[in-house]
């Protein structure tokens, strides 16, 4: 599936961060690597949750801090208003959930599967390792 300038929905709990709600996982492995690359890409990335409020705000100040500023969050448009008789479904070409039937890959297999390309990032260094 090569994708080109896609819209795609990508979760937070559970997707970009171990599900720790109401607080903020850690990272997932290479979540903000992929989702860096897929922005250089070209692809717009809409951030669509279950968080509103203060828990949402957090959520984006988190993925802001740690280079990800969304396109749109949750919601199609950045410029879209709801009012209360409007549904939260949003438009996208792809989501990226963690509530997937058979779950969430890793973040490595979904930038493969999404470009035909493995990406070329390197291994986390693991703390009390030494090289001699």
């Amino acid at each position: 599936m090569n994708i080109q300038g896609k819209i795609i929905a990508v979760d937070f709990d559970g997707t970009i961060v171990e599900d720790a709600y109401p607080g903020i996982g850690k990272p997932r492995l290479f979540a903000f690597e992929t989702l860096k690359r897929l922005q250089n890409d070209g692809h717009r990335l809409i951030l669509w949750t279950y968080r509103h409020g203060k828990r949402l705000e957090e959520a984006v100040n988190f993925c802001k801090d740690n280079g990800i500023d969304f396109y749109a969050v949750n919601k199609s448009f950045p410029e879209e208003t709801f009012k209360g008789d409007v549904s939260r479904k949003i438009n996208a070409d792809l989501f990226i959930d963690d509530r997937n039937i058979g779950g969430i890959l890793g973040w490595g297999e979904i930038y493969q599967m999404l470009t035909n390309q493995t990406p070329q990032q390197s291994k986390p260094k693991k703390k009390g390792w030494f090289k001699f």
